[in-house]
């Protein structure tokens, strides 16, 4: 991805982990130029974010250039996503009193790109008044946070102020990347189904579907960084809850149907991306079935079509279905479109050795009604979320 993201590093022990998180960065293709204020030079050396990014790391404000520039402005004109990890309470103090008196604080006042901010600090300072103050007014200002998260810290402490993992941040930031430009979600209420379900046989067998939830993940990240309030109800998957959303998890389809119909009254826009399975065992066995000589029937029963159900009952909300077929994909899901009252279908084909379970890309295609199906080619899941809610926004506008 062609994009440049300035990557600000405070004076902090979570500044060794913020060195997976600029390497992770620079691996999604991104242009990564770190900004370490003199604190954090006592963590991590420049040299460590110079090998991992490819580029010069700014430290000293009155450094002599390499090339004539005003460097803050620079960078600041340049970024397409700042983010600052870790980010202490010094850092979140500064700038929300609109403090710039180092290269960092500096080049965040004078950047218009979208800011992500992964606090880091102990846990009675992150509770202390003061911060929760400072953070609620870069909020207000259009900062965006990512964790931080609860557990045990570097001081001893246990508590809320570990900085938020590698992974969630650069999946934040990279949500808040490419949503930069598109339509804002702000004020929508968004109810996201995914993963699988698993109906038991006994206590240590079940029938489940293929899915790894990474698209309803992928779905629920994506509208969360654009604004929007966001349900995600899951089936088991080993994903961790994107930033900005409130998870219900689930395990059977009777689970996922009762989650999904107490949350859908309040949602303005439904995206059912859950491997639902169609069929449970009649009977439950409370003890572990036997291996035996003989061959075991087990009979199915349906279960509920919670995809059929919310599109009887849509009312004004836009809703969207998958199918995944392995024959005639636009002909089944075309069908499935009308026959389930839904906006938009994703058509993608699992069929003839292509297979996009577990895997971060997919090809697709959207249907919607009275119009051609319009093919995507292949792209990241993460980049398809943004597809599918572009024509969400188109609907809803």
């Amino acid at each position: 991805m062609d994009a440049v993201c300035v990557f600000g590093v405070t004076g902090g022990i979570a500044a060794a982990k913020a060195t997976l998180a600029a390497s992770m960065l620079a691996g999604q293709g991104l242009d990564v130029h770190v900004i370490m204020t003199k604190s954090a030079c006592q963590f991590v050396t420049p040299l460590t974010f110079r090998t991992l990014t490819a580029n010069p790391v700014t430290v000293d404000m009155f450094a002599e250039p390499g090339q004539w520039n005003v460097k803050h402005v620079s960078l600041a004109q340049r970024a397409d996503v700042f983010v600052i990890a870790p980010a202490t309470a010094n850092f979140l103090g500064k700038t929300a009193a609109g403090i710039a008196d180092d290269m960092l604080t500096t080049t965040v006042m004078a950047t218009r790109a979208p800011v992500v901010i992964a606090p880091a600090m102990n846990s009675f300072m992150y509770d202390n008044p003061i911060v929760q103050r400072n953070i609620a007014s870069l909020k207000a200002l259009g900062y965006m946070f990512v964790g931080p998260e609860s557990g045990r810290l570097a001081c001893g402490d246990t508590g809320a102020g570990r900085m938020a993992s590698p992974e969630r941040i650069v999946d934040f930031a990279m949500h808040v990347l490419h949503g930069r430009g598109r339509p804002s979600l702000a004020g929508r209420r968004v109810l996201v189904n995914a993963g699988p379900t698993r109906e038991p046989i006994d206590p240590v067998r079940h029938i489940t579907n293929r899915s790894s939830g990474k698209m309803g993940y992928a779905i629920a990240g994506a509208a969360a960084a654009r604004g929007a309030q966001v349900t995600l109800v899951s089936g088991p998957t080993n994903l961790p809850v994107p930033e900005g959303c409130a998870l219900t998890p689930v395990e059977t389809a009777d689970e996922m149907y009762q989650a999904c119909m107490t949350a859908a009254p309040d949602a303005n826009i439904i995206i059912a991306a859950a491997a639902v399975a169609d069929y449970r065992p009649a009977r439950y066995s409370p003890g572990k079935i036997k291996k035996t000589a003989d061959d075991l029937h087990i009979e199915l029963v349906r279960t509920r079509d919670i995809l059929a159900e919310l599109g009887q009952t849509k009312g004004a909300r836009v809703i969207v279905g998958f199918a995944a077929e392995t024959d005639d994909l636009l002909a089944n899901a075309q069908a499935k479109l009308a026959s389930k009252n839904l906006d938009i279908i994703v058509a993608n084909s699992v069929g003839g050795g292509h297979s996009p379970f577990g895997s971060d890309e997919n090809t697709v295609a959207l249907l919607r009604p009275g119009r051609e199906p319009e093919g995507l080619p292949a792209m990241s899941k993460l980049a398809l979320a943004h597809e599918i809610l572009d024509r969400v926004a188109s609907i809803i506008r």
